[in-house]
C-alpha cells in the first residue's frame, strides 16, 4: 500500500493532483470513509493524481486506535495511490520521526511541479504538517502551486483547544487555530463544529487578548462529510438476506451500533438501556466495531439479563456494512460529549437514514453509480 516516490513527467499542465492527509484506512472512522469518497469522486472531477497521505501500518497498530481487518477493506480505484511515508531518523527523535516523514513527502509533492490541492482531514497533527511542509516548499525556490483545504471536526476542538482553554494555555492552541487560518479555505464539518470553534477561540482570547474568534467566524465555511450515496441506495436484497443470514440475524430482528468502541460513544448506556427496554424483549443488539473499550463493555454485556442477545462483531468489512445497516430495526449512535471528544456530525446516522430509503423507485442520478459522493 505504500507508494513510490511519484516521478512526475515533463508537461504538468496537464496534471491537477489531490493529495488528502488523513488517518485513513484500516482505522475505525467516519473521516476515512470522508477520505476514501472524496478521493473516488476526484477521479472524476478532472484530476489526474489521487492521493491519500497516511501512517504506516505498524504505527497505527501500536496506536490504540481502533482498526477493522486490512482484508476487509475494498480496494481503491486505480488512479487512487495510498502513500504511508516510513519515519525519518533514529529513534531518539521519538514521534517526530513520523511527522517528518509525513511532512518531507508533502514537501516533495508540492515542489515537483504539479498543480495541487492539498486537503486534511484533521486539524492536529494533518493540518500543522500541511502547514509547516508549505512553509519549507516556499523556501526552497521551487515553483510551488498549492491550494489548501483544511477540515476541523469535534476533537480537533475538544482535544487541543478547549483543552488549552481550560489550562490557561496558549501556545498549542494557537499553534492549531493558525494554522487552520492559515489554510486558503478552513471549513468545519457542520454548524455546531463551527459554534464550538469559535466558543473555544473565544476562551483563548479572552486570557490571552487574541483575536481567533472573530476570524474563525468570517473565515470558516461548512462542508458536510463526503457520503457515498451509492453504497447505501443501491442495496441488493439478495444480498442483505445472504449477509444476514451467514450474520445469524433476521430482518428488522436487531438494533444495531456500528462505530468505534470509546467512552464517548456511550456504548455503555446503550446496552444498559437496551437491557431495560420492554420493546427489545425479542430483539437482538448488534455491537459492531473495535476500539479501547472493546473488552470492558463485553464484560458490561455479559453482566445483563440480555447477554443472551448481545452480540459484538469485530470483523465487519467495508461490503457488509451497508447491509447490515439495511437490515436492522433500529440504528443507534449514543454518543456523549466527553473533553477528550464531541459527536460534531454523526456520519454513520446519516449512512443508516440513506439505507433505509425507499427504494421502489430508480435512484436519482446524483446517486446512481459507483463512486458517487455528496457533499453539500
Amino acid at each position: 500500500m505504500t507508494a513510490a516516490k511519484n516521478k512526475t513527467s515533463g508537461n504538468s499542465r496537464h496534471q491537477r493532483r489531490l493529495v488528502i492527509v488523513v488517518r485513513a484506512d484500516p482505522v475505525i472512522c467516519g473521516h476515512s470513509g470522508e477520505a476514501r469518497n472524496l478521493a473516488e469522486i476526484a477521479l472524476r472531477r478532472g484530476f489526474t493524481d489521487v492521493r491519500i497521505l497516511t501512517w504506516p501500518l505498524d504505527l497505527l497498530t501500536i496506536s490504540g486506535l481502533p482498526l477493522k481487518p486490512l482484508e476487509g477493506v475494498l480496494p481503491y480505484s486505480k488512479g487512487i495511490e495510498v502513500e504511508r511515508p516510513e519515519p525519518v531518523g533514529d529513534y531518539k527523535v521519538l514521534d517526530g520521526r513520523h511527522l517528518a516523514g509525513m511532512t518531507g513527502r508533502l514537501v516533495e509533492l508540492f515542489t515537483d511541479g504539479v498543480p495541487t490541492v492539498c486537503m486534511s482531514l484533521y486539524l492536529s497533527p494533518h493540518t500543522l504538517a500541511v502547514s509547516e511542509a508549505l512553509r519549507v516548499a516556499r523556501s526552497t525556490g521551487l515553483p510551488v502551486s498549492v491550494a489548501t483545504i483544511a477540515e476541523a471536526v469535534g476533537s480537533d476542538v475538544t482535544n487541543v483547544v478547549r483543552s488549552c482553554a481550560a489550562d490557561g494555555r496558549l501556545g498549542a492552541a494557537a499553534q492549531v487555530l493558525s494554522a487552520y487560518l492559515d489554510s486558503d479555505v478552513p471549513v468545519a464539518v457542520s454548524d455546531y463544529t463551527k459554534d464550538l470553534i469559535i466558543s473555544s477561540a473565544k476562551e483563548i482570547d479572552a486570557s490571552h487578548g487574541t483575536s481567533f474568534a472573530e476570524r474563525c467566524r468570517h473565515r470558516v465555511a461548512i462542508s458536510y462529510p463526503a457520503i457515498n450515496t451509492a453504497d447505501y441506495l443501491e442495496i441488493s436484497g439478495e444480498r442483505t438476506t445472504e449477509v444476514l443470514t451467514r450474520r445469524g440475524l433476521m430482518r428488522d430482528g436487531y438494533v444495531l451500533y456500528l462505530s468505534r468502541l470509546a467512552r464517548a460513544k456511550g456504548v455503555d448506556d446503550l446496552i444498559t438501556g437496551f437491557d431495560a427496554s420492554p420493546a427489545c424483549k425479542k430483539l437482538t443488539l448488534v455491537i459492531a466495531g473495535n476500539g479501547p473499550e472493546s473488552q470492558h463493555l463485553r464484560e458490561l454485556a455479559a453482566a445483563t439479563s440480555a447477554a443472551n442477545r448481545i452480540i459484538f462483531l469485530d470483523d465487519v468489512d467495508d461490503d457488509e456494512k451497508p447491509h447490515l445497516m439495511a437490515g436492522c430495526a433500529a440504528f443507534v449512535l449514543p454518543s456523549k460529549p466527553r473533553p477528550e471528544f464531541v459527536e460534531t456530525f454523526g456520519i454513520a446516522l446519516v449512512e443508516k437514514m440513506l439505507a433505509a430509503a425507499d427504494r421502489s423507485s430508480p435512484p436519482t442520478p446524483a446517486a446512481s453509480g459507483r463512486p458517487s459522493a455528496t457533499r453539500r
